[in-house]
């Protein structure tokens, strides 16, 4: 009888390649579910007949320099302005008025319009500027007239 004495090696090294296809399996699982999870909660709200939250309205009041007056886009005289502004305010309670005027109007008709916006109750007016920088500084040196 012949014994063959075989040597056995064992093999002690872990097999990588099936480890790192279930990782990528898993990362892309997880890349793809979790932007499914983030949500808010799930709440039942109440119904009402009325829209508590109402947009804002803005309008633009334009002077422009031979004081033209825009409502918007609509050319409205000092006599009608009051009169349209008050339509504006019954309609929308919350209006927000911004005023943009040349820099060249006379500051009296620039006055006199911001007093007409006031009589007719809008409280919210803002004045639209452009801003300063190096390109927008003109020459001061001018005398005054």
């Amino acid at each position: 009888m012949i014994f063959e004495t075989r040597q056995r090696r064992f093999l002690a090294e872990i097999n990588v390649i099936p480890l790192v296809d279930v990782v990528l399996v898993l990362l892309v699982i997880f890349m793809v579910t979790a932007p499914m999870l983030y949500r808010g909660m799930d709440i039942n709200l109440p119904t009402s007949a009325t829209n508590t939250i109402k947009p804002e309205i803005r309008a633009v009041l334009t002077i422009e320099k031979d004081q033209r007056l825009y409502l918007d886009k609509d050319q409205v005289s000092v006599d009608q302005l009051e009169r349209k502004l008050r339509t504006l305010k019954t309609e929308h309670a919350d209006v927000s008025l911004y005023l943009r005027a040349d820099r060249d109007v006379p500051y009296g008709v620039v006055v006199q319009v911001m007093d007409g916006v006031k009589k007719a109750g809008i409280e919210k007016l803002g004045m639209v500027t452009d801003p300063t920088g190096p390109e927008r500084i003109t020459d001061n040196t001018a005398p005054a007239k």
